[in-house]
């Protein structure tokens, strides 16, 4: 029998390249080697204690049904409330929308906004899964370039020269994954300029805006202008600050009538989050907040020995990290040498996991060719011990 034939959509669909990198490192793994894995963005701490009681209670309570599409009261009150105090900006629970994760907030948020054919603006390097999602709104990514030299920075003369009579909307991510680069409140301020020129929509991905480092400050976009908030989405939620990655808690917020429009979506394609995730997710929002700190410090300590470690290596630049738990470290001058025939960031990545077992992710899943993802989201012996088999590859 022939195989079903795919929808138009589903053929262009590209897999997540961080999830197939971590799923090999897996299977190799099981054979008995010694695997170093540091392909998935992923806490290694545990989810903090009251958290996990908050959700040991929501089940012994029965809070085990449906809830509201966009998510239970407590926790959109809650999500508005911590919004509003770190942000400055007043945010009612009705402009929040609770969904699995925030890839399934991003996920929403295109297929509310974007039309067929509509150009999404999205600087390069990027996180694998934007794209990807764009498409399957129906829109078209147009993937632009930034630079080392400009520590990956989307510069606002380049975004002006991008836009087109079909732009719709930008996309931004700081702190930001793969690069860790973490923008200024002044470059913000002058990207935020352009899109108001340009009637832009911005989605502000700000998943990592608690993990910075050396004192920085994260702004959140629609805080820069006056009126910015009624074209900005910004995009969050629970897994990278309080370490639930599998808890699968994210949200938008929004204006009150997109946020109706996502939660009405939401309705027909999931029902609602899990209840068990909202209920510990209330209790992270207005729990202790000591657990950001102490694995914020842990970060900014990795992050250091990572980057010392890796600007040691020749052949090796790496931007300033300010935040979030990646090194995206440029490796053209080894490319350059052609050794083994190894030509391209994706050979170099599968080189290094079968001859030292270790698993980063290619620049290219990133729209970045010549550079290479690592996370520093795991134990300092194994960073060490990473990094000295990442050492002996490139210098071998």
């Amino acid at each position: 029998m022939a195989p079903l034939p795919l929808a138009r959509r589903m053929q262009a669909l590209e897999p997540s390249a961080t999830l197939a990198m971590a799923a090999r490192a897996s299977a190799l793994a099981a054979t008995g080697i010694d695997v170093i894995d540091l392909s998935v963005g992923e806490p290694d701490f545990p989810t903090p204690e009251h958290i996990c009681r908050a959700a040991e209670t929501a089940i012994r309570s029965g809070r085990t049904k449906y809830t509201p599409a966009a998510g239970i009261p407590e926790l959109r009150k809650a999500v508005a409330a911590d919004y509003s105090r770190r942000s400055g900006l007043e945010v009612t629970p009705a402009q929040v929308v609770v969904s699995n994760g925030a890839k399934h907030a991003l996920h929403n948020v295109f297929t509310a906004l974007v039309n067929e054919g509509d150009e999404v603006i999205v600087p390069t390097p990027y996180w694998v899964s934007y794209a990807e999602l764009i498409k399957l709104a129906g829109g078209r990514p147009v993937l632009l370039p930034t630079e080392l030299g400009d520590d990956f920075k989307l510069r606002p003369e380049a975004l002006r020269q991008a836009l087109t009579p079909a732009t719709r909307m930008l996309l931004l991510c700081s702190p930001s994954n793969p690069t860790g680069v973490v923008y200024s409140a002044a470059e913000l301020r002058a990207l935020a300029d352009v899109a108001i020129e340009a009637d832009l929509t911005v989605v502000a991905d700000e998943i990592y805006d608690q993990l910075i480092y050396d004192g920085r400050q994260a702004v959140s976009f629609p805080t820069l202008r006056p009126g910015l908030e009624q074209r900005t989405v910004v995009v969050a939620g629970v897994s990278k600050t309080y370490s639930m990655t599998g808890w699968r808690i994210g949200w938008t917020i929004c204006t009150e009538p997109l946020a109706k429009a996502i939660g009405n979506l939401q309705s027909q394609e999931t029902s609602n989050p899990c209840s068990i995730s909202q209920h510990a997710a209330v209790a992270a929002l207005n729990g202790p907040q000591e657990c950001i700190a102490e694995m914020c410090q842990a970060f900014q300590q990795r992050r250091d020995f990572v980057a010392a470690r890796l600007q040691s290596i020749p052949g090796i630049r790496i931007p300033d990290i300010g935040g979030a738990f990646y090194a995206f470290f440029n490796i053209r001058p080894l490319l350059a040498k052609g050794r083994d025939g190894i030509t391209s960031s994706a050979a170099w990545c599968e080189a290094l996991l079968e001859k030292e077992h270790v698993a980063l992710v290619a620049g290219s899943a990133f729209g970045a060719e010549g550079n290479v993802r690592m996370s520093f989201a795991a134990s300092s012996e194994k960073l060490e011990r990473g990094l000295d088999r990442i050492a002996r590859f490139a210098q071998a």
